[in-house]
């Protein structure tokens, strides 16, 4: 099928991915960025055939975007085929050919999310007008009679592409159990409906039954409804197993093509309770939360902006009569229409409470949702986002609300929040580490991970991040606000800092957010109850707030610039609040002299530095050991500025972590590293320079981890099995050995080690001496998201 005027995409695109097939095992060095390219074009080939499809049914239509992405699927197909012609040695190719790689999967994802989004939407409502009589006509009365039948969606604005989607889903022959998932209110049940209404959906499943479940179903009852629908009566149940009993027996002797819906769904050990091993049987269940049931899951994302604008007006303006009222501002209506969020239930609920409203009513409803006090006015918004919190455990619902301490629209470190629950809750990492998962189950936050052990408890916790729905964040804002254990001063809002007269709060985490134009002209704030401080700012130079002074109970200070180069931290001549310290992580910053302090830090336990300049400060003398008394923890990324580490680290007798990961320039670890008798975990992640590890290291009895990952010159060392505690090692993206180590053999405690395939096959020959070796194959899969934020920053203070 080809596009008006000859335009054939879906050939464009296949020539593409038949070119990445041909490739991408011939050139590894690109496997990355071909993988990932691969998977868009997969994902987008069902869109473009789809567009053919409808595109055949109107004429006239305009063509510029879809030539523009034409060309760049032709010059798509040469950068992959030109890929064959760049050695691995050759770097600068190399980096300019895979930016090139990364900007084409971001051409076609964008286009295709929002370009296509758009084009399919004005296609479709024009079929479906022709179809709409049509369907009316064809209603069987039957079906409009029963109790379980789907209800008519009130609206349908952006949601066309995401039925495409999920039709795909549904039509897996492989799949039975089918989630639709997605925060409150973001249309789950609309969605659900329209996919029940669809015509290709009823030629197919000729039996569709649509229940409602909620969070305290009564499961007989919801059998007892299904059972009017089938046989137009139901039997008496004695409890719940024997009315899923019978429903399984009903269900097999009517051999017909049948799908369910389960509607906001909240357990998945009821999901179970209707999963039967029956052909041409299929559930689909929309629910807040991701199920182990589910067989696969679409997650539903929110409105782009063309149709939460089309929604908003119209739930706002009437659609017939002649009543009167005044038209907005434009700039006050998209204001509006942006704090919604794209949130399909936020956008009906504002836009059917401003119609026929004055301005000033307008007016007032920008300032609360720019204040995030939109819920105080519309109770139906806190009822529904709100739910999800209350079935949580307390001490989930806190960390849910310590989200809101982070700019929005910001990829939060999972490690800063870890910092922040264990010491502000009482928690071991373990625990909130799972706390955070559950959220994300939940859909209350999302989960970036940059590889696939991102999170591991035992893993890299610099891998995984954190983002959240605007509106979400709202109403953790919310909640925290009347709590009051939390004072959040935001960029937009910066009154608090203002203030003249001292001023005292009882919070115990203090957030504030200062802007470029800030001059650190900090007012007089006292917080005796604070334990936990984020500053976070855009600076060249930045001053530490005065009132840091009193802060006594102050454990985790997390201090993130935002600038295109290195901070340089002042008012550190009286540092007493550090001696209370627990955890400390800086972000771009350049790290102030050890010799300013002056004093030991005799609680501090964790420091994380991300992207800081460290070099001087390590060129000091330092007697670490006096300074740094009870540290068991460093975790040191992206700092390319380190060379190598001073011998006097190895003074730290009692740490137990020591995370050194993408600091390409450090070439050698200190000789002596092997005094740290305590150290179990040493992770040197794509330290791409460091070659060998120094002899003492034999000497770490307790070591247990050992993550070499992506060292390109890095080998075992012969004296490898003299580490008779180690039980993981990962050595994936290491220089191929020909053979391992003789001692190898003689790591009985090694349980698993990641390792590319070649290298696999030599650890395979292994299993005789390690009967228990987990060999473990790297497929990397990294998401290189985090490159934006490297590009924009000049490592160079």
């Amino acid at each position: 099928m080809e596009f008006v005027g000859g335009l054939l995409l879906g050939q464009a695109a296949q020539e593409v991915l038949n070119a990445i097939l041909e490739t991408k095992d011939k050139v590894h060095h690109f496997k990355d960025y071909l993988d990932q390219l691969q998977s868009t074009l997969e994902n987008i080939i069902f869109r473009i055939e789809e567009g053919d499809r409808l595109n055949a049914q109107i004429k006239d239509r305009p063509r510029s975007q879809i030539e523009k992405i034409k060309v760049e699927l032709e010059k798509g197909k040469k950068l992959v085929e030109n890929c064959l012609n760049v050695p691995f040695y050759d770097g600068l190719n190399r980096c300019r050919y895979s930016k090139q790689l990364v900007e084409l999967d971001k051409t076609l994802r964008e286009f295709f999310h929002m370009e296509v989004l758009a084009d399919t939407w004005l296609l479709v409502q024009q079929i479906l007008v022709d179809l709409r009589e049509e369907r009316n006509v064809s209603l069987r009365p039957e079906v409009s009679m029963v109790s379980c039948s789907a209800p008519d969606p009130d609206t349908t604005f952006g949601f066309d592409l995401p039925l495409m989607e999920l039709k795909k889903l549904l039509f897996k022959a492989d799949g039975k159990v089918l989630g639709l998932c997605g925060p409150p209110g973001c249309g789950k049940t609309t969605l659900a409906a329209m996919l029940c209404r669809d015509k290709q959906v009823k030629d197919i499943f000729k039996n569709i039954f649509f229940l409602k479940v909620s969070s305290t179903p009564n499961l007989k009852e919801i059998v007892e409804r299904l059972f009017r629908q089938i046989m137009n009566r139901a039997p008496s149940f004695l409890d719940d197993e024997d009315a899923v009993m019978q429903l399984g027996n009903l269900l097999e002797r009517e051999p017909k093509t049948r799908l369910l819906v389960l509607d906001d769904v909240w357990d998945d050990s009821f999901i179970q309770n209707f999963v039967f091993r029956i052909e041409k049987y299929k559930i689909l269940v929309t629910s807040r939360t991701e199920c182990p049931t589910f067989d696969y899951t679409y997650s539903l994302k929110m409105l782009s902006e063309p149709d939460a604008m089309a929604l908003f007006l119209h739930s706002t303006f009437p659609q017939s009569g002649n009543g009167n009222y005044e038209e907005p501002d434009r700039d006050l209506l998209n204001k509006i229409v942006s704090g919604c969020k794209g949130l399909p239930l936020v956008l009906t609920v504002i836009g059917r409470s401003l119609r026929r409203q004055p301005p000033r009513v307008w007016q007032h409803t920008e300032r609360k949702l720019s204040s995030c006090s939109i819920f105080e006015s519309h109770g139906v918004l806190l009822n529904s986002l709100g739910t999800s919190l209350d079935l949580l455990e307390e001490t989930v619902q806190e960390c849910f609300m310590d989200l809101s301490s982070f700019p929005e629209d910001q990829r939060i470190p999972a490690a800063s929040l870890i910092d922040i629950w264990v010491e502000l809750h009482g928690i071991d990492e373990v625990d909130a580490y799972f706390n955070l998962r559950e959220l994300s189950t939940k859909n209350l936050v999302n989960l970036i991970e940059i590889s696939r052990d991102a999170g591991e408890i035992d893993g890299n916790m610099n891998k995984l991040f954190v983002s959240q729905h605007d509106m979400l964040r709202d109403l953790a804002i919310y909640r925290s606000r009347r709590l009051g254990t939390r004072l959040i001063m935001e960029r937009r809002d910066d009154s608090l800092l203002k203030r003249k007269r001292e001023q005292e709060y009882n919070a115990r985490l203090i957030s504030i957010h200062t802007g470029e134009k800030f001059m650190s002209n900090w007012c007089h704030m006292h917080f005796p109850e604070a334990e936990v401080l984020i500053l976070d700012f855009f600076a060249t130079k930045y001053t530490l707030p005065p009132f840091m002074e009193k802060m006594e109970k102050l454990k985790v200070l997390i201090i993130v610039n935002h600038g295109h180069c290195y901070t340089q931290l002042k008012y550190l001549t009286t540092p007493g609040y550090l001696s209370h310290l627990k955890r400390v992580r800086l972000e771009k910053v350049l790290v102030p002299s050890l010799v300013e302090i002056a004093m030991p830090l005799e609680n501090l336990q964790k420091i994380s530095l991300f992207m800081c300049d460290l070099g001087q400060e390590l060129s000091c003398e330092i007697d670490f050991s006096y300074m740094f008394p009870n540290l068991v923890e460093i975790d040191i990324d992206y700092c390319n500025e380190i060379v190598e580490l001073p011998q006097g680290i190895c003074n730290l007798v009692h740490l137990q972590k020591l995370s050194i990961t993408n600091c390409h320039e450090l070439f050698a670890l200190p000789e002596q590293i092997g005094c740290m008798r305590d150290l179990t975990e040493l992770r040197l992640h794509a330290c791409t320079k460091l070659s060998q590890l120094p002899d003492s290291l034999r000497e770490l009895q307790k070591l247990w981890f050992l993550d070499i990952s992506d060292c390109i010159n890095m080998e075992l060392p012969e004296w490898i099995s003299d580490l008779h505690s180690l039980r993981k090692l990962n050595m994936g993206g290491c220089s191929e050995p020909s053979e391992l180590p003789s001692s190898a053999s003689n790591l009985v405690h090694l349980k698993n080690v990641i390792c590319d395939e070649g290298t696999a096959n030599l650890w395979k020959c292994l299993k005789y001496y390690l009967p228990e070796l987990k060999i473990t194959v790297r497929k990397d899969n990294n998401n290189l998201f985090w490159l934006g934020d490297l590009r924009s920053f000049n490592l160079r203070s």
